[in-house]
């Protein structure tokens, strides 16, 4: 007799081994026919398993979250499986399921897109076929011979313990994977292929350069017509054509990776940098600049030569060998160390806007948002110990304020220890229960994330919502005992003796040239007015005006307005439609009746106009808002 207990605490008794689709089917016919899967003891398993003990059970059906990764996964095969079908001498690697889809690394031609409508027609026909997908387990040394043939299988194969292996089957398609999958191939309903690029097998340059085939699947037509719509959307607001148009930034063959910012986009870029130093200030914080380039030895010492030496750029100088930082850190505790502290004199809040560099493979380069050199608004803070919970608070709370002025919400995840670490089992209990104290004390929901914490301690990441809704991790704040005790750093505490203090890395915007790209997609390019390149342009109607024209935009910059004057001799129409496109928010018209009444006409990027607009009122008002660094534009309401 195998007991099964359900959610909602009811039992339900099996004479025989059941599976979860008898178990769904003892309840109705409907849920087994919506399920894709089940929970036992906290394990997600195939539907068709065999339950041999009694145990708690929970029925994934195609509304639980867990579900669409599963199907996706199931997606990945399918689609794997018609790309056999129809290039046989390709080599499958792996097919993981990733945010919002999935992909299959394969050893194949060249592939184009034009190549989808024929893998999608095959894989429509696989999904109308509800193939059964069924798990088997062997051995190691039986999987090695059913992959004799297949490189790429037997490398991960021969990488694993010995013991049980599972393959899955689906017609004549069998693929190594742990699973678990969907009960038939007719589960994967709306699907398509979205791109294919190149990757190296297992990230490596020096091995094979595979296609990496991506593709998404919902359970339902609505649901990945409202996804391909997003997409759409996402197309309209790319970082790089804005930012292209606007002539903000570039990038260059000869440094990839590696942005140059126009002086449109230093505009943008001092105007973050301003708003920024002025909230740090206000927050009791310090600025401070360290050395690009460090010796070797430096690194070593702070445990980054060891953990993430695969990342850095090095030299030698003078027989020397140094590295240029990929973090500030280590240039941090220097600075801490040149001098002796008083317990008197902490929280020291020591910030930094360094310029960093990381190397980045160039097939995971996208625009601003993955970069080889930028710069990271780090900060260290130097307290006591029984001064890290309402330190945490208060970095929440600036970190908040400086979200909300972009309109931007945010939601909490606390990374605990990765399996690559340095520093002892105390330093890291320690750490972990003070940030899950802090965020506890401040009150709102957090996340765990297990596992993802920084090599030298845990981490509170804060992960940004756009106008979207897609969410990007930016700022973050990480509790670290180690680098102080590596590099003997100390505070005279009241007892006179001295002692170590605990130390918080954090970042506000992360990388800020990332910010930025998320800025200019979050509000597709339309930047409040204080952020603007451009805050505004005036358009005289005639070439009489433009002496008018020019004397209203000097008296404007000299209120401290950036401000444009078009003075080609194209129409009217034409100039504001072309500001329009280039989101210049705010575009004065200069007439005669403007000259003479020393007023200004001014519409805006969503069509208002104002007529007859005193020009000493108009700067007032206009100074006062970028001041404030209001987001909406709501001048001239009254």
């Amino acid at each position: 007799m195998i007991n099964i207990t359900l959610p909602d605490g009811s039992r339900k008794p099996f004479d025989d081994y059941p599976t979860g689709l008898d178990v769904a089917k003892s309840i109705s016919e409907g849920l087994a026919r919506d399920c894709v899967a089940m929970e036992i003891d906290g394990s997600l398993l195939d539907l068709n398993r065999a339950i041999k003990n009694d145990a708690a059970v929970r029925l994934i059906t195609t509304r639980d979250d867990e579900a669409l990764d599963i199907m996706r996964h199931s997606a990945a095969h399918v689609m794997a499986m018609a790309v056999l079908n129809l290039y046989p001498d390709a080599r499958l690697t792996i097919g993981p399921v990733v945010e919002d889809g999935f992909y299959y690394d394969i050893d194949m031609e060249p592939l184009s897109e034009e190549a989808f409508a024929g893998i999608e027609a095959e894989m429509k026909r696989i999904v109308k076929a509800k193939m059964p997908i069924e798990r088997r387990e062997v051995s190691k040394a039986e999987a090695l011979a059913f992959y004799k043939d297949e490189p790429y299988k037997t490398e991960m194969i021969s990488d694993l313990a010995d013991g049980t292996i599972s393959f899955y089957q689906q017609g004549n398609f069998t693929d190594l994977c742990r699973g678990p999958h969907v009960p038939h191939t007719g589960f994967v309903r709306s699907f398509k292929l979205m791109r294919v690029s190149g990757a190296y097998w297992r990230a490596d340059q020096s091995k094979a350069q595979l296609q990496r085939i991506y593709g998404t699947a919902f359970f339902d037509k609505k649901k990945l017509k409202a996804y391909l719509k997003f997409l759409e959307e996402a197309k309209k607001r790319n970082h790089r054509k804005i930012g292209a148009a606007m002539d903000l930034f570039s990038f260059h063959d000869d440094a990839p990776g590696m942005p140059f910012f126009h002086p449109k986009g230093m505009d943008v870029w001092n105007a973050l940098l301003d708003f920024w130093r002025d909230a740090h200030r206000e927050a009791g914080y310090v600025e401070t600049k360290t050395p690009i380039i460090l010796q070797r030895g430096l690194w070593e010492k702070s445990g980054h030569w060891e953990n993430y030496r695969e990342n850095m750029y090095t030299t030698e100088v003078d027989d020397q060998a140094y590295a240029i930082k990929p973090m500030n850190c280590p240039g941090g505790m220097l600075l801490y160390s040149t001098r002796p502290h008083s317990y008197r004199e902490l929280p020291i809040r020591a910030a930094e806007i360094g310029l960093v560099h990381r190397h980045e493979l160039s097939g995971v380069l996208n625009g601003l948002f993955r970069v080889r050199a930028f710069h990271q608004d780090d900060a260290h803070l130097f307290m006591m110990p029984d001064q890290i919970q309402a330190e945490i608070i208060d970095l929440l709370r600036l970190e908040e304020r400086v979200y909300s002025k972009f309109g931007l919400g945010f939601h909490l995840e606390l990374s605990t220890r990765p399996e690559k670490s340095i520093g002892t089992d105390e330093q890291w209990e320690l750490a972990t229960s003070g940030l899950r104290s802090a965020l506890d004390a401040y009150g709102k929901e957090y996340r765990i994330n297990e596992g993802d914490g920084a090599f030298y301690g845990p981490k509170i990441d804060l992960h940004i919502k756009d106008a979207l809704g897609r969410t990007w991790q930016c700022g973050t704040i990480q509790l670290d005992m180690s680098l102080p005790e590596r590099f003997d750093l100390t505070y005279v505490g009241a007892d006179n003796e001295k002692h170590r203090p605990i130390m918080l890395h954090r970042t506000v915007f992360g990388s800020i040239e990332r910010f930025l790209g998320i800025l200019i997609e979050h509000f597709e390019g339309k930047f409040p007015l204080w952020l603007a390149p451009v805050q505004a342009v005036l358009l005289p109607i005639n070439d009489d005006l433009v002496p008018f024209a020019r004397e209203v935009a000097t008296t404007m910059t000299d209120a401290g307005l950036r401000v444009e004057v078009d003075d080609r001799t194209e129409s009217l129409n034409r100039k504001i439609r072309e500001a329009q496109l280039a989101k210049t928010p705010l575009i004065l018209t200069c007439g005669a009746k403007e000259q003479a009444a020393g007023t200004v006409s001014v519409r805006t990027l969503d069509g208002t106009v104002r007529y007859g607009i005193p020009l000493a009122r108009f700067i007032e008002q206009t100074t006062a808002h970028v001041a404030e660094r209001r987001l909406n534009l709501d001048l001239f309401n009254e």
